[in-house]
């Protein structure tokens, strides 16, 4: 239905207080898509997380710009995989690692679910910034309701931790997607214009959250997605967020 790749936020910066995070293929704030970037297909994001009609206090403001390529390196139909890297600024150390490798839906035998194995957030700093967030997703489409995924995920224990330093590294993540105003590119292929979206990660820690935002569809190859982001643990993340993510395919080696 839809391919994006809008990144996540969960590195913890050299900042009083604030996080932020760098995934691969994404729905809004986890990486629960049944989507992987098809081969030599290069996705450019950029991804902001702000604060809204109210003041920065104590560091917990603004989330780094989320800068990121990505790109499909597999040519199979049934297995796919996806390598990421992604710059965050400002920070100390801004520089990730993701990567996602599956099978779609109805690979495995006809009406089969799409299932995934992925890791993201591989940082450059031994226990600051490698949460090294390894992840499993599961995922169907229900004709004229939408995608669900689901899925566990385990990290760092020195990383990925609570408020009070205690580890808090495993947890589940659930996504939704809805497509509507079905339209036809340029080139006839059928699309929606418009994609509600919705995910959460559990975890009183940097990644635990969720989002829920509209995509609008100028083209198959570029989108915008819109909408708030709330956070587990506000020690960490602070409150509520405003996003806005730009989402951008340009075919490169393989076609």
């Amino acid at each position: 239905m839809r391919l994006v790749r809008s990144l996540v936020f969960a590195s913890i910066l050299a900042l009083p207080a604030g996080a932020a995070l760098a995934t691969p293929s994404s729905t809004m704030w986890t990486p629960m898509t049944l989507d992987i970037q098809p081969y030599g297909v290069l996705h450019w994001g950029v991804d902001n997380y702000f604060t809204a009609f109210r003041k920065a206090d104590n560091g917990a403001g603004d989330f780094p710009t989320d800068a990121g390529l990505t790109v499909g390196i597999l040519p199979f139909e049934k297995f796919q995989m996806e390598i990421g890297v992604d710059v965050l600024e400002p920070s100390n150390d801004p520089v990730f690692f993701n990567l996602k490798m599956g099978a779609p839906e109805g690979a495995l035998f006809s009406g089969a679910p799409a299932l995934e194995v992925g890791i993201f957030n591989a940082g450059t700093k031994q226990d600051v910034t490698d949460y090294n967030i390894i992840y499993g997703v599961i995922g169907k489409t229900f004709p004229a309701v939408g995608r669900f995924s689901v899925g566990p995920y385990i990290g760092n224990k020195k990383v990925l931790v609570d408020a009070q330093g205690k580890k808090e590294n495993t947890g589940w993540m659930a996504a939704f997607d809805h497509g509507f105003m079905p339209f036809k590119d340029a080139e006839g292929n059928p699309l929606n214009r418009l994609v509600f979206a919705v995910d959460y990660a559990s975890g009183d820690n940097a990644l635990g959250g969720g989002g829920a935002g509209l995509y609008y569809y100028f083209t198959k190859n570029i989108s915008l997605l819109t909408g708030p982001t709330w956070f587990n643990e506000e020690a960490i993340n602070g409150k509520w967020k405003w996003s806005i993510q730009l989402d951008i395919n340009v075919p490169s080696f393989a076609q």
